[in-house]
């Protein structure tokens, strides 16, 4: 998850959401329901399984650009099918789909975990067990996820639950990082499958439902020049010098510009270059990101960096005293869109009254997740939980403890039930 940890919601975390009497009287209902109540009672039965996927798949690697090479795909396409689904197959971008068919196939819904992690090709990702805690790269993020998506899959089969509409069971490519949600993109392009409405499981917990869309656009800004002894070739155009200038503009404009409206952010995070101490540098970069939840607001901060960019480089090129001058490529590495699905929505509604009915709070609030996707094209998206506690997101020391973590399946379960359409006897 981009951001495995949701950013604050404007409402106290003491505060909790209440759904529109229609919507909680359908999950009320829906809890009620006999084959709802075994479904729950299967959950239950079926942890220690859900717990024994969620370490098998961690422990294949999916380095980012890389899902594929170690297996991780494989495996959960298998799983897929030992799982009911009516068919599965893999889309050119690799994400994998299983589709369990509904009775009259009017809409689909798509429920997605994503196979990708931040680790590098070689990280070892062993899970380790102290206690009941489990510690290992990405076991929470999306281990979580994808087991949930698969232990729904199971549940639905095992209890012969049947929906009015089709539900596609996805592991994804490239949620994270410089992935730059590929995978997504894919799903939601000209050439995706037809998606009416999107849940993704992204990390633990029960309270969070992600209805909001954080946007960010990402750079790699390199300055180019003709480099030289830092002596002998004195008064050459410096490409670090106008990388510094560039940074220094940015920074006094755009503190200047997030300190009035919604918060908006800019970061420069990377920068690497230059081949000794005493050489002017032909080339040095940086990696640039900037977040906003407002589309406008994060246009207007990318304005001042391509801006801050163009003055550094006139400035360093102004007091050059010999060669050529210094140049600049500017390349875009990450375009997530922003948006927000509206409360009143009834995706976002059922998932407010799916945790009233689970006895929990339910906090909106606004992430960098899978869901960015296809909110920003005006189709109803959310990310909620899989259930349980974790800590140490994209860190070495990831780990998952499972407190009652059956729950947070439930509540997923629930969700998907009231989207899709369940079929009563």
């Amino acid at each position: 998850m981009a951001a495995l940890f949701i950013t604050a919601t404007l409402k106290a975390q003491s505060d909790t959401e209440q759904a529109a009497p229609k919507y909680q009287k359908e999950i009320d209902k829906l809890i009620k329901n006999d084959q709802v109540s075994k479904a729950f009672q299967f959950i239950k039965d079926f942890d220690q399984e859900t717990i024994n996927n969620q370490i098998k798949l961690t422990e294949i690697e999916a380095p980012p650009f890389k899902e594929h090479k170690f297996g991780k795909p494989k495996l959960f396409a298998q799983l897929l099918n030992e799982y009911g689904a009516d068919s599965v197959w893999v889309d050119e971008i690799g994400n994998v789909i299983g589709l369990k068919k509904g009775t009259e196939r009017q809409k689909v819904l798509a429920f997605a975990g994503h196979i990708d992690t931040v680790f590098p090709e070689g990280t070892d990702v062993t899970v380790k067990h102290s206690g009941d805690t489990l510690y290992a790269p990405g076991i929470a993020d999306d281990g979580r996820g994808l087991t949930t998506v698969l232990t729904v899959l199971k549940t639905l089969s095992e209890n012969k639950i049947e929906t009015a509409n089709d539900i596609l069971f996805i592991g994804n490519m490239g949620e994270e990082g410089l992935g730059d949600l590929r995978g997504m993109k894919a799903l939601f392009g000209e050439d995706g499958p037809k998606i009416d409405a999107f849940i993704s499981i992204d990390g633990t917990g029960v309270n969070r439902i992600v209805n909001g869309g954080l946007g960010s656009h990402r750079y790699k800004v390199t300055f180019n020049g003709p480099g030289g002894h830092s002596w002998g070739s004195f008064g050459l155009a410096n490409p670090a010098h106008a990388m510094g200038e560039a940074i220094s503009i940015f920074v006094k404009n755009a503190d200047e510009f997030t300190k009035e409206g919604s918060k908006t952010s800019y970061n420069v995070g990377r920068m690497n270059g230059g081949t000794s101490v005493n050489s002017v540098p032909f080339s040095v970069w940086m990696e640039v990101d900037m977040r906003a939840l407002d589309p406008e607001r994060l246009n207007t901060i990318d304005h001042i960096l391509q801006e801050a960019i163009k003055e550094g480089v006139a400035q360093q090129n102004e007091i050059r005293r010999l060669g050529d001058p210094v140049t600049v490529d500017v390349e875009m590495i990450g375009d997530r869109p922003s948006g927000h699905t509206a409360k009143e929505t009834p995706l976002v509604q059922r998932g407010i009254a799916a945790n009233t009915a689970m006895g929990a709070k339910a906090v909106l609030g606004t992430g960098s997740t899978d869901a960015n996707i296809p909110i920003s094209l005006g189709i109803p998206a959310i990310t909620l939980g899989g259930g349980g506690v974790a800590g140490g997101g994209h860190s070495l020391h990831e780990w998952f403890l499972n407190k009652e973590g059956y729950k947070g399946i439930q509540r997923t379960l629930l969700v998907v039930l009231a989207e899709a359409g369940m079929k009563t006897k």
